[in-house]
This record gives structure tokens, sequence and C-alpha cells, in this order.
């Protein structure tokens, strides 16, 4: 149901509105970990509004939220999560841009962690393509061991890419940056990235920046 995510929002700084940034946060977080990013980049998309929905699961063991459950024992699980938790999260972009009575073309997604894997999931797969996807410190999903072509015919949306990982990331290695853009060049989608020097799990501000005018670039 497009009303099963909800989460904090920030209106546009110029008080019209133009463009719709959702940031899709990750596992374990909810959707007040990422909105104050928007705040920061008010200045440079002033008819910009900002959403940043709570995932619809529970995470075990955390206060937070999860787009679909991570056990690490299954190594096809992360593409039947996307699957699973799509159909939700694309309610919820249609409905937000309904009720701005914004085209589908003034939406842009930025995601962190197991929020860029959807991001890449479903902006890849919209029938209008987003104006930008920004994905931090995530990856590419693709069904266990297969190859980009798998998907090809999935693959309805090319929109510009940038992707940003810290090279000390444990959690996901910065290895999956590359595997992600090599993918995303196979499917003939335009991406860009960068590589924070030092950075673990998390944005930094050059990663912020860099985000925010990738995105004032777009001019959506």
């Amino acid at each position: 149901m497009s009303d099963a995510l909800d989460g904090p929002r920030i209106p546009a700084a110029a008080g019209r509105t133009s463009q719709l940034v959702v940031f899709l946060h990750g596992y374990g977080a909810d959707g007040n970990d990422l909105i104050e990013l928007g705040r920061q980049w008010r200045a440079i998309l002033p008819e910009a509004a900002f959403v940043s929905p709570h995932a619809p699961e529970r995470s075990p063991g955390t206060m937070g939220r999860q787009w679909f459950a991570l056990t690490f024992r299954d190594p096809d699980e992360r593409w039947r999560g996307v699957n699973a938790a799509a159909p939700g999260l694309n309610a919820f972009l249609d409905a937000e841009l309904a009720r701005r009575k914004l085209p589908p073309s003034a939406l842009a997604l930025v995601g962190f962690s197991q929020g860029t894997m959807m991001a890449l999931h479903v902006g890849l797969r919209r029938p209008t393509p987003p104006a930008a996807i920004v994905g931090y410190s995530g990856l590419f999903v693709l069904p266990n061991n297969a190859a980009p072509d798998v998907v090809a015919g999935e693959i309805k949306a090319r929109p510009p890419v940038l992707l940003i990982h810290g090279d000390r990331d444990e959690l996901i290695p910065v290895q999956a940056l590359f595997h992600a853009t090599q993918a995303l060049a196979a499917l003939e989608v335009p991406a860009e990235w960068h590589i924070s020097s030092g950075i673990g799990h998390g944005i930094d501000q050059e990663g912020l920046r860099h985000g925010g005018e990738f995105l004032a670039r777009r001019r959506f």
C-alpha cells in the first residue's frame, strides 16, 4: 500500500517545489538517519523537497528498520529482498510525486547501503527514468552469480548514477563500487564514482558535496 511507508520531510527552500529527492536509509536505521542531508543540500537545490521514508520492516535486535532481512546465510537473499520491497517503495514514490503534482522525471533517489541497493533496483526499473540516482556505500544487486545481461530485459530507465564509497568500508568493501559500475556499464547506464579516502561505512563531507553537486547539475 502507498501509505505503508512514511517518514520525515523537508519542504523546498524556495517555497515552490519542482523536484523531489527521496532518501533511502540503510539496514538498522530509519528515515531520520538521512533526512539531515536534505538540510545541507537545500542551498544548492532550492526547489527540491526532501523525504526520507522509514523502511517497512523492523530490523531484528535494533531500534531501526530494514528494507529486507539479511542473514548472510543465503547468497540470493538480497535479490529476493529487493524484489519483495520494490512494489511498496514504488507506490510510495508515485504517491509522493502525485501529492506534489510533480512528473515522474522530477524524482531523484539517494541511497545508503541497503538503501542504495533499493535505489538502483527500483530506479532502473521505473517506466520514467528518475533524474538521477546517488548511491553511498552500497552495491548493485543481481541474482546469485549472474551476469548483468540476465536482468537487461528488466531495465526500463537509464538515469545518470553516482556511486560513492569509502576505501576503508569493512561492511561492504569498496570493490562493490567497481563491480557495480562495471555492471551498470554493461547495461548502458551512465555511472560516475568517487572513493572517499580513509572512510569506512559512512558518508564524509567530501562525499556529501559530490552527491549534492551531482544532483544540482542534473537541473531536474
